[in-house]
């Protein structure tokens, strides 16, 4: 009860700077004014008489102080765990941890490979990298550009080569009626 002694004095301390803001100097001046504080005051003692008769309510009050303490979450630093059950969780996890070790061996022993030169100037070689790539791209535009202009004039042969085939085919046919048309008339 102590504790809730100095924070209800706190809490007036805090209402009445309150009331000095919300006032300024006319309100403190005028005895008439119903003050905050004292408001506040008397709510506060009227709960805690009430709640003090109530022994469901002094549990309750115990409830929540300790769910105040176990959702703080220092409160799991506390919480010392017994060697046997930190040995457990640690052979639980015997096999990830193994295959972790074994990884990280793998890395220590590829670390001169990483600190070589050559990966050292990876970053020179990937704006080159870049360029190259930027080369590649224009020329893949322009190939597409020629071979839709090949393609083009690879319609335009076949059109005209078509069309000469049937002039020609037509010239043939008007040649072949012309001899067929001299050579059958009989000589009377």
């Amino acid at each position: 009860m102590m504790e809730g002694g100095n924070s209800l004095q706190r809490l007036e301390g805090r209402l009445q700077e309150l009331e000095g803001r919300v006032y300024g100097e006319r309100g403190a001046r005028k005895s008439k004014s119903v003050k905050i504080a004292d408001s506040v005051a008397r709510i506060q003692t009227a709960l805690g008489n009430t709640a003090n008769k109530r022994e469901r309510v002094k549990i309750l009050h115990k409830k929540i102080e300790d769910l105040v303490k176990y959702l703080d979450p220092q409160f799991t630093d506390h919480i010392a765990l017994p060697d046997s059950v930190k040995l457990e969780f640690i052979l639980a996890d015997e096999d990830f941890l193994l295959s972790q070790a074994a990884l990280l061996e793998q890395v220590s022993t590829l670390q001169p490979l990483l600190d070589s030169s050559h990966i050292k100037a990876v970053p020179e070689h990937a704006t080159k990298l870049q360029r190259l790539s930027q080369i590649h791209i224009r020329q893949q535009d322009q190939t597409q550009a020629v071979s839709e202009e090949v393609r083009k004039q690879f319609e335009d042969y076949n059109k005209m080569m078509f069309l000469l085939s049937k002039q020609f085919s037509q010239w043939d046919e008007t040649l072949r009626q012309l001899e067929g048309a001299t050579q059958v008339k009989p000589v009377d």
